[in-house]
């Protein structure tokens, strides 16, 4: 694993600390999601979370989700999401993030605005 991966790594297991039992979260696109998600499922199997169910903004994300035993909804079935978990395409010297680079940026901007945490 690079460097990048380990740190990615880590941000996905930290953005987990914001995730409770009985959320609906917002799962973004890309390698740091799933990261995410399989800390995610592992929490679920082990008991440490319950009730969790996930919007997914792509189909990579929704793949993975189910292959992982992640529970999923649609946008339309909830009215707010707790927790929306995403990584970044870039990341300047002034912390500013660009997204958009994997082509999912549409259902990712509406699922992180519909969220009432943007990890």
């Amino acid at each position: 694993m690079t460097g990048t991966e380990v740190l990615k790594e880590q941000a996905a297991h930290a953005a987990l600390k914001y995730v409770k039992s009985g959320y609906t979260l917002g799962l973004g696109t890309g390698s740091t999601v799933k990261y995410a998600l399989e800390g995610l499922a592992k929490n679920l199997k082990n008991g440490t979370l319950q009730n969790i169910r996930g919007v997914a903004t792509s189909s990579s994300t929704e793949e993975v989700a189910r292959l992982l035993g992640i529970p999923l909804v649609t946008f339309k079935e909830v009215t707010s999401l707790d927790v929306y978990i995403d990584g970044a395409d870039e990341v300047d010297p002034s912390m500013r993030l660009i997204k958009g680079g994997g082509g999912a940026l549409l259902r990712e901007k509406i699922v992180a605005q519909n969220s009432t945490v943007r990890v």
